[in-house]
């Protein structure tokens, strides 16, 4: 469901034009959010980061979720329980960021749109991971020319499908330079017109990052389908994290009266009387039928889901996260759903 945005550029756009922008908001960020973080992380760093290390640590009875590789045969023989190894995790990983940055997350009420969002968790988590050693990359989609300016920086590459590509490192320097290039992300009017294709940002990841890594998908999954194979198969070989972020109105309209609704991806505009009671009805029984399908599909895909919403305090979300790193989940075999559909949900209502 793609929904209309504001007509003024969002608040990062603007600031953006601001010097020192990005380093104003990490040294915010880290002030209000890392800091209160500091004595969670303590004690707790496999929460935040699963490695894959090679040496043995123990011996437990086999888990629904556990990989079968790491049965022991010998020790299931001698007991007649299935056991599995647990090894000792890598305390280095890369991290890599797969940004979806299209015009639909620029809705969302001034200073906490999804744009704003997801700025700020990448922001915060790249930094604790490069505090620990970790090296963080990205892949930025959807962002146009704002994205790849000319010309490219150091060390950013460009590759088909996406915006552009920042190698993994692990310095404050690199957080600055990423956060840097999501604040430089124009508002919907200088936007390229089209429909949001996750497909591509993900064929791409596969294509480039070959390492096991850590990988977080942020994006508000307003896109075209068949992005759910692509995203399996990177759950087969990464440890894949799905942030989406939404807005509380993508859910359910407010009785507002007249109000015209505009694709910030299309342009397409459509104008609905919110004070008819059964259309308000009918758009949030099929917003809760698309949230059910794409919940769905990322479950089938395998990967872990941690959703963020607009006016979601980032420390509690970064407390969830890693109460969901905490976890250790089924991944069932992906098998191809239905794709969920991406038509606006008020024209489908109407």
């Amino acid at each position: 469901m793609s929904r209309s945005a504001p007509d003024a550029a969002p608040p990062a756009a603007n600031a953006a034009a601001l010097p020192g922008q990005a380093e104003r908001l990490l040294r915010q960020l880290e002030w209000t959010v890392i800091r209160r973080l500091d004595g969670l992380l303590q004690g707790d760093y496999r929460t935040l980061l699963r490695g894959g290390g090679l040496d043995l640590a123990d011996l437990r009875e086999y888990q629904p979720h556990d990989d079968v590789r790491h049965i022991d045969w010998n020790v299931t023989a001698r007991l007649a329980v299935p056991h599995v190894r647990v090894f000792s995790e890598d305390r280095e990983m890369a991290a890599w960021f797969l940004l979806d940055l299209s015009p639909s997350l620029d809705f969302g009420p001034p200073g906490q749109a999804k744009r704003d969002i997801l700025a700020g968790f990448v922001a915060v988590l790249a930094r604790l991971l490069t505090r620990h050693g970790n090296r963080v990359g990205a892949m930025l989609y959807g962002a146009g020319a704002a994205a790849a300016p000319s010309p490219a920086p150091a060390g950013a590459v460009r590759a088909p499908g996406v915006d552009a590509i920042l190698p993994p490192r692990a310095s404050r320097a690199h957080v600055l330079h990423l956060l840097h290039r999501l604040l430089q992300v124009p508002g919907p009017a200088a936007a390229p017109p089209g429909a949001t294709d996750l497909s591509h940002l993900l064929g791409t990841a596969l294509g480039t990052v070959r390492r096991r890594s850590a990988v977080f998908v942020v994006s508000d999954f307003i896109t075209a389908p068949g992005w759910e194979k692509p995203l399996a198969q990177l759950a087969q070989r990464h440890d894949v994290v799905a942030v989406r972020l939404l807005d509380p109105l993508e859910l359910e309209l407010p009785d507002v009266g007249l109000v015209t609704l505009r694709d910030p991806e299309t342009g397409d505009q459509l104008q609905v009387d919110t004070r008819d009671k059964a259309f308000r009805h009918r758009f949030a029984r099929l917003a809760a039928q698309r949230e059910a399908a794409l919940r769905e599909s990322l479950a089938r895909a395998g990967a872990d889901t941690l959703e963020l919403a607009t006016g979601d305090d980032l420390l509690d979300a970064l407390v969830r996260f890693m109460e969901l790193r905490g976890r250790q989940p089924a991944k069932p075999a992906y098998r191809a759903p239905a794709s969920p559909t991406v038509a606006g949900a008020a024209a489908r209502a109407a």
